[in-house]
């Protein structure tokens, strides 16, 4: 893996994860519930006694669901780069159906394994989060595009003749 594919992974996962948290926390504000991925992992991170500071938990909680977006965006790189999935928008939308149901089911776990149960509208939550993966994978397959077009760019016109 080069410098550059680690650098584009890292741009596409921040911009696809910053989206996603800015629509959870937007729902969670009109909803006036806890919708907010990474308060919700460093409330987990409380409930399973890790000996940290409310504020590294708080750190924590936000480098996870960063980290877990960084993930979703290699797996998205393995079938771009693959050509499993072509670089569209009804693929972007497959691969975001795709990682709600992880998602959701990943959170079911983690709520189970922590014995962790908040006092949200599990439904709303779950809906929320199967929205805002669609709206991740759609965010990634874009920023990835124009990632890829600016490359072809530079080259073209900057590479030496």
């Amino acid at each position: 893996m080069d410098l550059y594919l680690i650098f584009q992974i890292i741009i596409v996962s921040i911009a696809a994860t910053s989206t996603m948290t800015l629509f959870s926390y937007a729902v969670s504000a009109s909803f006036r519930e806890i919708y907010k991925e990474p308060l919700l992992l460093s409330y987990l991170l409380h409930n399973l006694k890790i000996n940290l500071s409310n504020a590294s938990k708080n750190i924590l909680g936000w480098l996870i669901h960063y980290g877990i977006g960084v993930i979703f965006v290699v797996v998205y790189h393995y079938f771009w780069a693959r050509n499993i999935l072509e670089l569209n928008f009804l693929h972007a939308l497959l691969l975001g159906i795709a990682s709600g149901i992880v998602g959701i089911i990943s959170w079911m776990i983690f709520f189970k394994l922590s014995h962790y149960q908040p006092r949200i509208d599990f439904k709303g939550f779950y809906i929320q989060l199967f929205v805002a993966h669609i709206i991740f994978a759609l965010t990634a397959t874009a920023v990835y595009a124009i990632s890829l077009t600016v490359t072809m760019l530079v080259n073209t016109h900057f590479a030496p003749q």
